[in-house]
């Protein structure tokens, strides 16, 4: 039996992309057990559904909502499902994201290079702008964007992947710009550096998983980084513990 913890998030509501597993499904068990009431969305309703059962034996909540953030109106669609049921979001965290395929710039497939694109920055301008009315209607609201070192460090065989994380920072850092003065909704940007997931696993399939740290401490990280009073484009790269 795990140990009561406390839930100094109580009564906020939290939506995580990417739940299902790796870092995402972290940040949405930590959120979840500090007490908000968590909306996993991801493809994948058998591994949210293991994430859910997860966060109520550690005494949280979570509705889990199976989307493919490709399609851009699913996303529309989610946004006025949760606005009937509650008045306000008060975290999103944009984890979802795809690898793609780790070329040259020159030999960048340009359809492969497109569904990134589209996952990696369309879909998350659309998951801002869809929920924009319920952050603005929380009273203190962020937006936690994951990003990668290489949107920051130019790597070889890494433009495509790199150079979406960087558009991402960028859109997510000038909508905090925007709404700074005229909104309670701060947004943060967090590199969860070398961690144990299937993605890293696929870009460095000859390294020693052990060496790496694990997807709960980048939960934790985020979590950490809602609860503190912190400025909107606060930046946090997570070390090993």
């Amino acid at each position: 039996m795990s140990e009561a913890v406390a839930q100094p998030l109580a009564g906020r509501l939290a939506l995580v992309t990417g739940a299902s597993r790796g870092i995402g499904a972290e940040i949405a068990f930590a959120l979840g057990q500090a007490g908000a009431h968590v909306i996993l969305v991801a493809r994948t309703p058998g591994a949210l559904e293991e994430v859910e059962q997860r966060i109520h034996d550690a005494g949280g909540s979570a509705t889990i909502a199976p989307l493919d953030l490709i399609d851009g109106e699913s996303i529309g669609r989610l946004a006025t499902a949760i606005a009937e049921r509650w008045k306000a979001l008060d975290i999103l965290v944009l984890n979802a994201a795809a690898l793609g395929e780790l070329a040259s710039v020159p030999a960048i497939d340009t359809k492969a290079f497109a569904r990134v694109l589209t996952l990696n920055i369309s879909a998350q301008q659309a998951l801002i702008a869809a929920f924009d009315p319920l952050l603005r209607a929380s009273a203190d609201a962020r937006v936690v964007a994951l990003t990668s070192s290489v949107a920051r460090a130019p790597r070889p065989y890494w433009g495509a992947y790199g150079a979406t994380k960087a558009a991402l920072e960028n859109l997510v850092l000038s909508y905090g710009e925007e709404v700074k003065a005229i909104s309670a909704i701060r947004t943060h940007i967090v590199d969860p550096g070398a961690t144990r997931t299937a993605m890293r696993a696929k870009a460095f399939p000859g390294e020693d998983p052990a060496s790496l740290k694990g997807p709960e401490t980048v939960g934790a990280a985020v979590r950490d980084l809602v609860l503190g009073d912190v400025p909107t484009g606060y930046f946090v790269r997570v070390e090993r513990d």
